[in-house]
């Protein structure tokens, strides 16, 4: 990491959005607005410079995601260089770990339907259903 990484400003939104862990920067700008993003703790503005070392938390779906800045960038880069650009806490892993076999362990419990019902048992379900 050079001096010039350090010295160099780039908006949370872009870093974001360079990094790879959002597909668009107008996306990274609405989940930041929204408090989807926090930096170091706070929420925080689209436009926050980021540094090196800093805290990053995300929530994208169910999971959140508790990162560390590594390396500054302006540009989206290829997905093994935008890898290298964060590390993700071993606490956050885990906590996302634990979380996705919990939410596997309540989806087998609650079996999907293989397809839709048809127009028949529609109907018996509506009859069914009507008959309080």
């Amino acid at each position: 990491m050079s001096n010039s990484d350090n010295q160099r400003k780039v908006r949370l939104d872009k870093w974001l959005w360079s990094a790879r862990l959002y597909k668009t920067r107008a996306l990274a700008q609405e989940m930041i607005s929204g408090g989807k993003v926090h930096y170091n703790g706070q929420r925080t503005k689209p436009s926050r410079s980021v540094e090196v070392g800093a805290e990053v938390v995300l929530r994208q779906g169910f999971d959140e995601k508790t990162i560390i800045i590594d390396q500054l960038a302006e540009k989206r880069v290829s997905a093994p260089i935008a890898a290298t650009l964060y590390h993700e806490t071993q606490a956050s892993l885990t906590k996302r770990e634990q979380a996705a076999a919990q939410r596997k362990l309540l989806a087998s419990s609650h079996p999907q339907p293989r397809s839709k019902p048809d127009k028949k048992q529609r109907r018996q379900i509506i009859r069914f259903k009507s008959t309080d």
